[in-house]
């Protein structure tokens, strides 16, 4: 029988779990009748599909909303797989391709981020410095730098913010004013406790993005 490809997930909601990419179309998404379905919120319903053409295997973005991005560059319709890629969904899945005839780790590392900033989801914290935030952020807040945190320095659109932060919303009654005004307020926030820094970083025409490299 013939080796089949891996996909793991290394961000996300469901990371550490793994898939065999057993069909010549293996679908992912959010639909229930995917192959693999992503819970968060910002992935389409059908976000993209694994095509196993003429011998390889080919990523193809299905007009996605949030987008899809291979190692760190955007689909824009089909890209062929190679092993050890990385395909990220919507900026908030991240999904490692293992190709066959590749060595399937036992255990897959997790990324460390060796920032300044460090956020605890569960007590919904955020630390910089070993200095803990207090009065904790607010939900719009805390949501909005989980987001960017778990986007590791991608930039993150307007409309997954919106997505993220105003859930259930369609982006109805939030300005473009309102999510400066909300990146602005955490901005101030993040710099109580370092304001030599600035850690949320505006890209002009894309979005927003993380700076917590080492600094």
């Amino acid at each position: 029988m013939d080796e089949k490809p891996v996909l793991i997930a290394r961000e996300g909601q469901l990371t550490g779990e793994r898939w065999t990419i057993d069909e010549d179309e293996f679908v992912i998404g959010r639909g229930s009748d995917c192959h693999i379905m992503l819970p968060e919120r910002q992935v389409s319903r059908y976000h993209i599909k694994i095509l196993h053409e003429n011998g390889r295997y080919v990523l193809q973005d299905l007009d996605s909303k949030n987008g899809t991005y291979l190692n760190g560059t955007q689909v824009k319709g089909k890209a062929v797989l190679q092993d050890g890629d990385e395909i990220q969904i919507a900026l908030c899945v991240k999904l490692v391709f293992v190709g066959t005839g590749a060595t399937l780790p036992l255990t897959f590392d997790m990324p460390t981020r060796e920032g300044n900033l460090r956020i605890d989801e569960a007590q919904r914290t955020v630390e910089i410095k070993g200095q803990e935030l207090d009065p904790p952020l607010s939900l719009a807040q805390f949501r909005l730098l989980q987001l960017l945190f778990k986007a590791n320095g991608a930039v993150v659109s307007r409309d997954a913010i919106v997505e993220t932060v105003w859930p259930g919303t369609d982006g109805l009654g939030v300005s473009e004013q309102a999510i400066d005004a909300l990146v602005r307020r955490l901005r101030d926030r993040l710099a109580e406790l370092d304001d030599e820094h600035n850690y949320i970083v505006t890209v002009r025409g894309h979005g927003f993005r993380i700076d917590n490299e080492p600094h």
